[in-house]
């Protein structure tokens, strides 16, 4: 969407990179599995996602001690400062949508995108 991405330009992530350190400021550190369902993503596009934001020192990785194909993701300070940065541009953004699109409209729109969601059973 070209207000998130124009918001985005400086920071030099992406969109998808986005969403993923927004659910991790949102929840706190997850599993991949968890964190790709919060994020709208599949799993394999959140690995290699989550490799290039742990090179970019946003994020860090770490393996389960009980169970080493589970990963635990969390947000480093350097992602928080992108989200802490840019959370009042996001909340503008948001309300320009409201505002084009009007309550009923937003509502729908998000009641729609919800069906997109791989975790929704509806």
């Amino acid at each position: 969407m070209p207000p998130i991405r124009e918001m985005l330009a400086e920071t030099g992530i992406t969109e998808q990179q986005w969403r993923v350190l927004r659910v991790l400021a949102e929840y706190g550190p997850q599993s991949s599995s968890t964190l790709a369902n919060r994020a709208s993503l599949l799993f394999p596009s959140l690995t290699r996602i989550a490799r290039t934001m742990q090179s970019k020192g946003l994020i860090t990785l770490s393996r389960d001690s009980e169970d080493r194909r589970r990963q635990t993701i969390q947000i480093t300070e350097q992602g928080q400062k992108i989200i802490d940065d840019k959370v009042q541009q996001a909340a503008k953004i948001v309300e320009g949508f409201k505002n084009k699109l009007g309550h009923e409209k937003y509502e729908a729109l998000l009641d729609t995108l919800a069906l997109l969601d791989p975790g929704n059973s509806e």
